[in-house]
């Protein structure tokens, strides 16, 4: 279950404390593997065959501990990065469905202002069949709301210029990893190949010609074929 964004820095915050903690216990247990080996070089000589053995058991099993804190600390590190990777995913999600009813009223706006300006053109038109000094007050009193409707205009041009896809265009990260058949970062909706063993696993839905999360099992084109020449 991915917890809400206002958690994030909280999560954040303890799995980078247990990473330090991974860190300190990985550099303990280098010192002792250290004081051991020099103990070790030093008095190999006296050694009896059975007390070497059980020194070099104490280094291995020194050195085994060492090896566990820092594949935690791995296992820990990647399990953050995930914890980040679905929130981003999660936020491309909601900024493409905010855009979509954004679009979506819009352009209910811009069917809707026809028919004002319309009316109002109509009612200019009875206004000049009147006196010439109401015409010139009408005229007055239109000229800022048709700059009004022009500014307006060109605000709903610039933001449905802007689509899920121009994520694209934003400075990325070198190490953020790549997705899908166009080798790009994740960005908007995507799907999961159910293929164990694929080499992508996750895909972009245009890139697939997805517009909704199919039913039941999804391979990805290339798991597809694969499958195929099985067969």
């Amino acid at each position: 279950c991915v917890t809400g964004i206002e958690n994030l820095p909280c999560e954040l915050q303890r799995n980078f404390q247990l990473m330090r903690e991974l860190d300190q216990r990985t550099e303990d247990k280098k010192a002792e593997i250290d004081t051991l080996a020099a103990e070790y070089i030093e008095s190999v000589k006296n050694m009896l065959p059975e007390e070497r053995v059980e020194h070099l058991k104490k280094i291995q099993s020194a050195y085994s501990k060492c090896k566990e804190y820092s594949d935690d600390k791995v296992q820990l590190a990647m399990q953050t990065y995930e914890m980040v990777d679905k929130h981003i995913r999660r936020l491309d999600a909601d900024l493409a469905r905010f855009e979509a009813d954004l679009k979506d009223k819009l352009e209910c706006s811009d069917f809707e202002n026809p028919g004002s300006r319309s009316l109002k053109k109509g009612r200019s038109h009875k206004d000049k069949r009147g006196s010439r000094g109401r015409d010139r007050r009408t005229s007055e009193e239109d000229t800022p709301k048709k700059k009004k409707l022009k500014g307006g205009s060109e605000f709903a041009d610039t933001i449905l210029s802007v689509h899920p896809s121009d994520v694209l265009d934003m400075p990325v990260d070198p190490n953020e990893p790549t997705y899908c058949l166009c080798h790009q970062v994740s960005y908007g909706e995507m799907i999961g190949c159910d293929n164990p063993d694929c080499p992508i696993e996750w895909f972009h839905f245009a890139c697939v010609d997805l517009t909704t999360k199919p039913k039941g099992k999804w391979f990805c084109p290339r798991c597809v074929q694969e499958r195929k020449k099985k067969k």
